[in-house]
This record gives structure tokens, C-alpha cells and sequence, in this order.
């Protein structure tokens, strides 16, 4: 077979049934992702003679005599793509997982197409972006400044440094990178809810030629876990095992193969044979709880951190303020309904996964794609009894996150077949099993009762919370609390109620998601807040100024919480609430759409906490190079929430150089420190200060050697422009290598932060939207989203991050589902039948930034990444309230699902 792959021409072989994505990442290709294996993402695009193709659909046989162009080949002898260089001045990425196949399809569109860039994008997705930078890029925008002087880098729309990498393909992620005697993990999953595993016959699986190991509950260590990963291990309970001999959910693991390729892993766990005893299965929460239900968790007790295993409640809560039943008796007007909110999948591009080894040191490197290194590498010491230093994990970078990486699916499973085998091991799970075995978001049921005096002053709120955390209790505690504190503590109320339950059912666990409970209570709460104004004839931005807590005022949610960190840091909610009412009264194209159409606003806010509770640690040092720049090194994260590029800007800004003089290193447990991880908004607000704390302690020591140098008060010193300076004296930075090698010790400093105290951040949405009653059509005629993020690091990349948190947000409130059936198995395990957000789908929002400067946050920040996706969902709920006079209680709102409400009000 010859073809021709980037200009270049090669005769390899493929093998039968080989798609043309394998065949090119083989051939060190790694530009080309995978994404879904089945034609849905995009991620694998690739043209062929020109034609952009999904690759994972192409057998490798159709090349054969063809030119194939990946991204590594787009741009030629020249290097970079006019389109990529597009990109790049767009900044038409986030993750950058997508980029390669969107970037490929942009080039190959003509004008004609361009017209139309809804149907011309349809086949690739962007979890990240919202989209709004990719049509930037093919508009020729550009929204990155050229240049910043030194010293001046905060507060600017500069590049993410990976950028140039990911828009020619160069960027590594898990899997792009080629090991010598590669062994591949394939799992056999559970097809029963719940079961005891009588007998496994390994025999068969054995007999499969390249089958290494078939790897059980009897291989594996039997000490409990949780997959969910906080600093603090009691937020978490302790009840899964690596390999367990009861399964609790369709799709648990239940052996792993490990073999010479994934066909030979694969054949294997198709002839392993399972003798199960079937056990009960619940699959509601409401039945898991009631008296008598069969329990999931039998053996498990509270020193397993869990609430009450005999009732399968993995965490609970209670408490009350005042007397809410009193209040509610005597309000001038009461609101009371129940909410539901659904499963959804974190949908990131890149599936979990990693790879394993023993180095010659015998120290087991985990590469994986996770947003806590540092925490996975604790965990795996634990499991398997290793030293610390003999354990390493670490991420390039990361196809997307969204809370689904804060927990440890893989790394477990990949460190026991390395250490059992001796050989380097994978595991990529496929889209399916990402579906079926990983987590979701929690699915709710929330009670709410509210009342309010007749001037619209909130007398009594009451919420009883019903979250289904499925089989294993991963964050189920948190999130629950979460879900119940700031969504109640933004208002000012003198009697306030909460009884919470996390409940077990056999069903594919819940875990962390992007605002982490709040998009689920806040349904309920911000239309309780829209019902008690319409009862008193109180507009929704006029109700929520006569309620919402002001600095200073205590920010109350009960029961009273140990930790008393939580300050104002900045507070600009009134801002956001002003900034989001004029938006959306100001003049707009008019729709011409017909009376069938009810048109309607909606507005709700949130306040987030910008750090998890009980400690949230992170580390950070930087030095000065031998050529006058600077090494900064974080545990963080990168995966699309932009710290790569905010730790440059706060270091270039202390320092006062570029950041082009900023050579960073990250997430890599090998560097040293400690970093808690990338979540609960913590790679701004905490690793951010580390950050600033180590390049201020760095500015001291430079400060310092210059004053002793020319022998005056170091007082007088200061950083400018890539040097010291006192008076008329100045002394570059490259001369004070000089003296650090005099002294024989580079100039360096430290810095560490541990999440305390903790500001709040806070978020308001609008929608203008129209509701066609008689079909049950819903157009956004209007998204207006304003955010209090203190100083705005990077308006550009905040911008982005706010833009695809709504986005996310509107495919979770619109259309978004995974559907369990009866038997708790997953229907719609797969892109195609669970409609992600498209270019199409998704309208522009108007981002706007309240003015504030937080005095806890580095150099006045604080983080804009989880928040936006919070009040989407319940703006759009008030909005379709106010065009139809219908409160819909459970989203996503499908046509379907709105259609025979509106028949049975309007008919016909």
C-alpha cells in the first residue's frame, strides 16, 4: 500500500479493519485525536485529497494512493496555516483537544460555507470555547495583544503559551507519545446492577495468544477507597475497591486483561467467564431510602465515613435558623414546588486514561489525564504500600476536565497491572465506558418552600434536597453540603431550613461537575424568588436587590458551618445585577417572528466560595535562569482553564519582565512541592498566590543582591523593565546571574498557599428567549451574563471561560440527558444519542465584568472558570416562566417535554 501523509510518501502496511486514525497516530501522527470512535466529535479530522474526513470512519485501505493532510502538515514548508495563525490570534481554543480537527475543517471551508457556519461545523465539537473565538478565527478577528511592556502583563488578553503547539498539532496530551514493550488494559464491566461475584474462569482468557495477565478482586489490594480525590480524606467516604468481588452498578469493573494489543485484551475479556449471584437492585433514590429497602452497602459502618449504610444514605443533613414553619405561617405570600434535575456527562474530548511503568530507579510513573496529580500520587502510595518518592504522576496536557478528573478511574487499575506485569501498560477508556464507568452530575430532587413580607423582604427558605450519588459515595457529601450553603447564603433571610440526603442506588456513580451541587438547588431557588415578586407585582432584579446579602452582611446557610474563612474579598454582586438589567432593557434587533411565538425574560444570580473548605494547598518556586529569564514552577493543572497562562502573568507582573521570560513547569509530582489540584476554583486563588508569593520573596532577593552590590538601602531598589534600579543605577537581571554564580547559588524564592481565607465570586445571567406554543420550539433570542471576577487577569481567556461555562451549561438545561432504564443501565452511551452542543446550537452571550479588586485573591483576582455555569440553568427556567405563565420544574426543556403543557394551556 503507498499513500502520501503530509507531503511525505510511505508504504506501510495496515492492519485488517484498521481505521485511518489509529493507522496515523502509529505512524507518530499525534495531532489526530480520539475523541468518540464513531464519527461524532470531530476531533480526528483529517483531509483527505484535501476533503476534510473523519478519520476514525476511514478504513486505513481507502488512503492508498491518496494525500492525507493532518495538522502537522497544514501549514507546509511555511510552518503555520494562514487558519492557524488565525486561531492563534483568536485564541480559538481552550483544552486545544478539538483544535487540530476544528482548525483542519476551517481551512477547507469555502465561501459559500462560510455563510453557513452552523452546518459547515456540525461535525466537530468544542466542549470548551462556546464557540464564540472559533468564529472569531474564521472572521479574521484578533483578540490577543501583540505585546505588553514588562511589568504589565496582568489585567492583559495575552496568549496561552501552549497556543502555538496546539494549533500546529504539537501540543502532547496523554496518549501522544510512543513507548517501547507498550502492554494494553482492557476491562470486563459488570452487566448486572447488583451482584456477588461466585466464580471467575480465567482459563480461556488465558489461552488468547499476547494475554500477559488477567488481573481480579483476588489480584488486587483490598483496602477501601474513594475515586473522588480531596486533600482532606474524610470529606469522602471509604467504600470501593480497586477490584471488587461485589459489583454495584451495569458497568463497574470487574477484571482487567493486560496484553500485547488491545484486539488480543479485548478477545480476552470476551471468553472470561463470571458466575454471579444476582443480588436486589434499587435504581430510584426514593425506594433506596425507604424502610425495609436492601442495602447496597452492607458491610460499611460510619468508620467507613459513611451517614448510615443501613438506610444507604452515604452523607446527610439538617439544620435550621429562626422557625421557618412560624414564618411561613404569617408571610404576606408563599411559594412551595419541587424541582428535578437530571444526569448529565462531563463530555470532556479526552476520555480518561493513562499510562504506567516501572523506570530503572523501580519508581512507577503514572502519565494520565487528571487534574490532581499530587493527590492521585497519595492515593496510589496508599493502595499499593510504596514510599511517596517511589510514585510519580503526572499530565501534559489535559483534553478537558469539568470536575470528572478530580477523581482517580484509571490510575489505580493501570498502577496494578504495571507492578504486576513489569512492563508499561494503557488503558484509554472508550467513549462508551466513559458514559457507563466513570460519573456524572448528581441528579437532584429539591423541595422548596419560601415566603416574603409584603415589601418583598424573604421571611422563610426551606430546602429539602434528595441527591442520587449512585453506587460509591464520590463526593457525595460535598457537593450535597455545596449544594445547600451559597445557594441559600447570597440572601438575607431570618429563618432558614435545610435537610439534605445523599442517597446509594446501583446506578453509574455521581461524582464532581462544574459548579459542584449549586446549578441544581439554584432551579429551585431562583424561581422561588420570581414566584414571591410576581405574587407582589415585585420585578425579578428588583426582588433580588431587597434580598441578596451585602458587604458585610453575614452569609448564612444552615446548619452553622466549622469553617469561618469565608470574607468578602470583593463584592460586586450589585454591579453584576445592574450591568445584566441594562444589557438586557438596551435596544436589540427586533425578532420577526409570528404569535405563535411567546417571547420572555429571566434573570438569576449565584455567589460561588473561590476555594473548597478545610484546606486547599499549593506550592510554587521560581528562579532566576543563567540567561536572565525565569523558571516557575506549579503542581497545577492545565486543561483548559487558562493557568498556564495566568501564573506567567503574575510572575512577569511581580518581576517586571515578559512573559516571554517566564519558562513555566507544571503538574509533575517528579518537581517537587505539593499542589491539591485544579478545582473548586483553586488554580487562580490558590495556586495563583503561591505563584505571586514566590516571585515577591524572588523580587526581595534580587532587590537585596543589587543593594549590596552597590552598597545602599535596599529600600531604594526596585524591579523595572528586566532589571534592578535604584536612582540612575541599574542592574539587568543578567548581571545578577553574574553574582549568583559568585556566590554559588541561583537566585530563587518559594511560595505556598493554603487556601485560607476564601472570598466569594459571583455570577448573574439573563435570557431573552421565545417559546413557540405550539410546538414547543425554545429560540435564545438574548444571553447576558455578568461576572464579579475582582481584577480581571486575562479579559480575553476570563471571557472565554464564562462564555463556555454557559454554553455547557445551556446543552445541560436544553437538551443534555443520560437516560437510565429500569435495569440502571445507560441507554445513550454515546455522542450521537445525547446531543452535545454545536456551533449551531450555541448563541453569543454578552460577557460584562464588574469593577472590583479582591483583597485576598493574587494582585486583586479571583478565579471566573466554574461559575458561569451556575444560574444558567435557572434563568432559562424563569424565562420560560415569564413567556408562558408555565413553571416547568425539570430540565433539560426538550420541545417534547414542553409541548403538552403549552397544548393543554393554549390548544391548537
Amino acid at each position: 500500500m503507498s499513500f502520501e501523509v503530509n507531503g511525505k510518501a510511505f508504504s506501510q502496511e495496515p492492519r485488517a479493519g484498521q481505521c485511518l486514525r489509529t493507522f496515523l497516530r502509529e505512524l507518530g501522527h499525534f495531532g489526530v485525536k480520539k475523541g468518540c470512535d464513531a464519527g461524532d466529535c470531530g476531533a480526528c479530522t483529517v483531509l483527505l485529497d484535501g476533503e476534510p474526513v473523519h478519520s476514525c470512519l476511514i478504513p486505513a485501505f481507502r488512503a492508498e494512493g491518496r494525500s492525507v493532510t493532518t495538522i502537522e502538515g497544514l501549514g507546509g514548508d511555511h510552518g503555520t496555516h494562514p487558519m492557524q495563525q488565525a486561531f492563534l490570534d483568536a485564541q480559538g481554543f481552550q483544552c486545544g483537544f478539538c483544535t487540530a480537527g476544528m482548525i483542519l475543517t476551517c481551512a477547507s471551508l469555502n465561501q459559500a460555507q462560510r455563510t453557513d457556519l452552523g452546518a459547515a461545523l456540525k461535525g466537530n465539537i468544542c466542549r470548551c470555547t462556546g464557540y464564540r473565538a472559533i468564529e472569531d478565527a474564521l472572521l479574521g478577528k484578533t483578540n490577543v495583544e501583540a505585546s505588553v511592556e514588562a511589568g504589565a502583563a496582568f489585567g492583559r488578553s495575552l496568549p496561552a503559551p501552549a497556543g502555538p503547539d496546539i494549533v500546529r498539532g504539537n501540543a502532547r496530551y496523554t496518549f501522544d507519545t510512543a513507548i517501547d514493550g507498550l502492554l494494553h488494559v482492557k476491562l470486563v464491566r459488570s452487566p448486572h446492577a447488583h451482584a456477588r461475584i461466585v466464580a471467575i474462569d480465567k482459563s480461556h482468557a488465558l489461552r488468547v495468544p499476547g494475554v500477559h495477565a488477567v488481573l481480579t478482586h483476588e489480584d488486587a489490594p483490598s483496602m477501601l477507597i474513594s475515586t473522588a480525590r480531596h486533600e482532606m480524606d474524610w470529606m469522602d467516604p471509604e467504600d470501593t475497591r480497586v477490584l471488587d468481588d461485589v459489583v454495584r452498578f451495569i458497568g463497574q469493573r470487574v477484571a482487567a486483561i493486560v496484553a500485547e494489543s488491545e484486539a488480543a485484551a479485548e478477545e480476552a475479556c470476551r471468553r472470561i467467564e463470571v458466575d454471579y449471584e444476582i443480588l436486589p437492585a434499587l435504581i430510584d433514590p426514593e425506594q433506596a431510602m425507604a424502610p425495609g429497602a436492601p442495602i447496597i452497602h452492607s458491610d460499611r459502618t460510619t468508620a467507613n465515613r459513611i451517614a448510615d449504610a443501613q438506610r444507604n444514605l452515604a452523607a446527610e443533613t439538617h439544620g435550621e435558623y429562626g422557625d421557618v414553619a412560624a414564618a411561613l405561617a404569617t408571610s404576606a405570600v408563599t411559594y412551595e414546588g419541587t424541582f428535578h434535575s437530571h444526569r448529565v456527562q462531563h463530555a470532556a474530548l479526552e476520555t480518561h486514561g493513562g499510562l504506567a511503568w516501572l523506570d530503572e530507579a523501580g519508581v512507577l510513573n503514572v502519565r494520565t489525564s487528571t487534574q490532581v496529580p499530587f493527590l492521585t500520587r497519595r492515593a496510589l502510595a496508599d493502595i499499593f504500600e510504596l514510599p511517596p518518592d517511589k510514585v510519580r504522576v503526572f499530565c501534559e496536557r489535559v483534553g478537558g476536565g469539568f470536575g470528572g478528573k478530580q477523581e482517580m478511574f484509571v490510575e489505580d487499575i493501570l498502577a496494578l497491572a504495571a507492578l504486576k506485569t513489569g512492563r508499561p501498560v494503557k488503558l484509554e477508556l472508550t467513549r462508551e465506558e466513559q458514559f457507563i464507568a466513570t460519573s456524572t452530575r448528581h441528579p437532584m430532587r429539591v423541595h422548596i418552600k419560601a415566603g416574603a413580607d409584603s415589601n418583598g423582604k424573604l421571611t422563610a427558605l426551606q430546602l429539602d434536597v434528595l441527591s442520587n450519588t449512585g453506587a460509591y459515595g464520590n463526593h457525595a457529601g460535598p457537593v450535597m453540603f455545596h449544594s445547600l450553603s451559597e445557594s441559600i447564603a447570597v440572601y438575607n433571610c431570618p429563618n432558614k431550613r435545610v435537610d439534605g440526603y445523599a442517597v446509594y442506588t446501583n446506578t453509574v456513580p455521581a461524582g464532581a461537575f462544574r459548579g459542584y451541587g449549586l446549578p441544581q438547588t439554584l432551579i429551585a431557588i431562583e424561581a422561588a424568588i420570581d414566584e414571591l415578586g410576581k405574587q407582589l407585582g415585585i420585578n425579578p432584579f428588583e426582588m433580588r436587590r431587597r434580598n441578596i446579602v451585602r458587604d458585610g452582611d453575614p452569609m448564612l446557610s444552615p446548619p452553622p458551618s466549622e469553617f469561618h474563612d469565608v470574607l468578602y474579598g470583593s463584592y460586586g454582586l450589585d454591579q453584576c445585577l445592574d450591568l445584566v438589567e441594562r444589557a438586557m432593557q438596551a435596544d436589540g434587533p427586533q425578532p420577526d417572528l409570528s404569535p405563535d411565538w411567546l417571547i420572555g425574560d429571566g434573570v438569576a444570580l449565584t455567589m460561588i466560595d473561590t476555594v473548597p473548605p478545610a484546606g486547599h494547598l499549593a506550592d510554587a518556586t521560581i528562579a532566576l535562569r543563567n540567561d536572565g529569564g525565569f523558571d516557575l514552577t506549579v503542581g497545577t493543572a492545565e486543561f483548559g482553564n487558562g493557568t498556564s497562562t495566568v501564573h506567567r502573568q503574575i510572575a512577569a507582573t511581580t518581576l517586571a519582565t515578559t512573559v516571554d521570560r517566564i519558562r513555566l513547569r507544571q503538574s509533575d509530582t517528579a518537581h517537587g512541592g505539593h499542589d491539591t489540584g485544579a478545582y473548586g476554583s483553586a488554580g487562580m486563588f490558590v495556586a495563583g498566590k503561591a505563584t505571586h508569593a514566590a516571585a515577591v520573596q524572588l523580587a526581595a532577593e534580587l532587590k537585596a543582591a543589587a543593594a549590596g552590590a552597590w552598597l545602599c538601602d535596599v529600600g531604594n531598589c526596585v524591579l523595572e523593565d528586566n532589571a534592578v534600579v535604584s536612582g540612575v543605577r541599574r542592574m539587568p537581571f543578567a548581571e545578577l546571574v553574574k553574582l549568583a554564580r559568585e556566590r554559588g547559588q541561583p537566585f530563587a524564592g518559594s511560595g505556598n498557599s493554603a487556601g485560607t481565607p476564601r472570598s466569594v465570586g459571583f455570577n448573574v445571567q439573563g435570557f431573552r428567549i421565545a417559546v413557540n406554543k405550539a410546538t414547543g420550539e425554545l429560540r435564545i433570542l438574548r444571553s447576558v451574563h455578568a461576572a464579579d471576577a475582582g481584577v480581571v487577569a486575562n479579559p480575553m481567556q476570563c471571557r472565554g471561560q464564562v462564555e463556555g461555562g454557559v454554553a455547557q451549561a445551556l446543552g445541560a438545561a436544553l437538551y443534555e440527558e443520560m437516560v437510565i432504564d429500569a435495569e440502571g443501565r445507560v441507554t445513550n452511551p454515546k455522542f450521537r444519542d445525547y446531543h452535545l452542543p454545536s456551533f449551531a446550537d450555541v448563541p453569543r452571550t454578552d460577557v460584562f465584568f464588574a469593577e472590583t479588586s479582591d483583597t485576598i485573591g493574587p494582585l486583586g483576582a479571583k478565579s471566573m472558570s466554574e461559575s458561569p455555569y451556575n444560574p444558567v440553568a435557572a434563568a432559562l427556567g424563569n424565562a420560560i416562566a415569564n413567556a408562558t405563565g408555565i413553571r416547568f420544574t425539570a430540565p433539560p426543556f426538550k420541545p417534547d417535554r414542553l409541548f403538552p403543557a403549552l397544548h393543554a394551556k393554549f390548544g391548537d
